[in-house]
C-alpha cells in the first residue's frame, strides 16, 4: 500500500515507501488463471507462461525487500528471510504433497497408465521432498507426471536458495547486477547449444543450468535498477507513462497468443509489466488489478497452484468424460481451486502467516 503523497518528495522517495505494491495481487491472479486454462484446455494453449509471470514478480519483490532491508541495516538478516519464505512455503507444500503420495498408494488405479504414473510418482518423491525435481523429473518420462508442475516450486526455492547471499554480499549495485547477469547469460547460452544439437538436455549439469529462470533474472534486475536512483530515474522514464502499463499488458496478451513468439521474448515483457504496475500506482489497470476480487485471487494464487490440478481431476471425473467446453472445464476447475485455496488460507495457512509476520516486523 502506498503511503499519501508528500508534498515535494522525488518519485523515488515515493517508490521507496510503498510497502504493499497495489496490482501485483492482480497480476498473480492473472499469472494462476493462465496456468489454469493451460491444463484444463488440454495443453493446447501457452498459458504455462502465467508461471514466468509469477518468476518476474517474485524476483522484482524479493529483490526490492532485500535491496531495502540492506539499506536500512547494512546487511540482510538471513535467519529471519529464510524462517518467513519457510512459514509461507513449506506447510501447504508439504501438506499437498502428503495428499498426493496418500493418493498414489491407497487410490486404486483405473488403468494400466493410471498405475505406472502412480509408480513414477512415488519414485520422484525424494526430488520433490528435496525441491530438486527440476533436475530430476521430466515431463517426457512417462505419459503422465504426477505432481510435475512442482518444477517451478524447485525453480523458486534454488532462487531462494541463492539469492539473498548475493545481495548481502555485495558492497555495490554491481555485485547484483553481475551476479544476475551472469546467471541470464549461462540460462541463455546453455538453451541455445541445446536447441542446436551441440549439448545434450538430458545430463544432469545441463539440466541444473537451464532451470535458471530468465524471467527470474529480468525480475531481479528490474529490482536493482529501481531501487537505486540513478537507475531508477532511467527506468522511471520508460515505466512511469500512463500508457505503459496497459501497452505492457497487451504485449504480454499478443506474445502469449501468438505461437512464433518465443518464450523468451515473452520473458523479456513480463518484467516491463511488473515495473510499470510497480512505479506508479494510479496507472490505468490498477482499478481492475488492485480490486478486491481480483486481488484476493492473486492472495489465494499459492494454494490455487498447489491444487489445481487435483481439481482438474475431480472435475474431469464429475464431467464423466463428457466433451464439455474448454472454457466450462476451466471455469469449474478455477472456481474449485479457488474455494479449496480460500478453506486452506484461512484455517491452515493463517496461522503460519502470522508466524511470519511477527519475524516480519522483528
Amino acid at each position: 500500500m502506498a503511503p499519501p503523497s508528500t508534498p515535494g518528495a522525488s518519485p523515488r522517495r515515493e517508490f521507496l515507501a510503498v510497502r504493499q505494491f497495489g496490482s501485483l495481487d492482480g497480476l498473480r491472479a492473472a499469472s494462476i488463471l493462465l496456468v489454469v486454462w493451460h491444463h484444463a484446455s488440454g495443453h493446447g494453449s501457452r498459458g504455462y507462461l502465467g508461471v514466468d509471470l509469477f518468476f518476474a514478480i517474485s524476483g522484482f519483490l524479493i529483490t526490492t525487500l532485500l535491496l531495502r532491508e540492506k539499506g536500512r541495516t547494512g546487511t540482510v538478516a538471513l535467519r529471519g528471510f529464510y524462517v518467513r519464505r519457510t512459514l509461507r512455503i513449506f506447510p501447504l507444500y508439504f501438506a499437498v504433497l502428503g495428499l498426493y503420495t496418500a493418493l498414489a498408494l491407497w487410490l486404486p488405479a483405473g488403468s494400466a497408465q493410471d498405475a505406472e504414473a502412480q509408480r513414477a510418482f512415488l519414485g520422484n518423491l525424494p526430488y520433490f521432498l528435496t525441491y530438486t525435481s527440476n533436475w530430476f523429473v521430466r515431463l517426457d518420462s512417462g505419459p503422465r507426471v504426477l505432481f510435475y508442475f512442482a518444477w517451478s516450486l524447485a525453480t523458486e526455492e534454488q532462487f531462494y536458495l541463492l539469492w539473498p547471499w548475493a545481495v548481502r554480499g555485495a558492497r555495490s549495485w554491481a555485485g547484483p547486477v553481475l551476479t544476475m547477469g551472469a546467471l541470464l547469460a549461462v540460462d541463455q547460452l546453455t538453451g541455445r547449444l541445446v536447441g542446436a544439437g551441440v549439448w545434450s538436455g538430458a545430463s544432469l549439469p545441463v539440466r541444473v543450468a537451464t532451470s535458471i529462470a530468465t524471467p527470474i533474472c529480468l525480475g531481479c534486475l528490474l529490482g536493482v535498477a529501481l531501487h537505486h536512483e540513478r537507475s531508477f530515474d532511467v527506468a522511471r522514464r520508460l515505466l512511469a507513462p500512463r500508457a505503459s502499463a496497459p501497452l505492457a499488458a497487451l504485449a504480454v496478451a499478443v506474445a502469449i497468443a501468438l505461437p512464433q513468439v518465443p518464450d523468451d521474448a515473452v520473458a523479456v515483457v513480463m518484467p516491463w509489466l511488473v515495473g510499470a504496475c510497480a512505479v506508479r500506482e494510479d496507472h490505468p489497470l490498477a482499478r481492475v488489478l488492485a480490486s478486491r476480487p481480483v486481488a484476493y485471487v492473486g492472495t489465494v494464487s499459492y494454494g490455487m497452484y498447489l491444487v489445481h490440478m487435483l481439481s482438474l481431476n475431480v472435475v474431469r471425473r464429475l464431467l464423466h468424460g463428457a466433451a464439455a467446453p474448454a472454457v466450462v472445464t476451466f471455469a469449474l476447475t478455477a472456481a474449485l481451486a479457488l474455494a479449496v485455496a480460500s478453506v486452506s488460507y484461512r484455517f491452515f495457512e493463517r496461522p503460519f502467516l502470522r508466524l511470519k509476520e511477527r519475524f516480519a516486523r522483528a
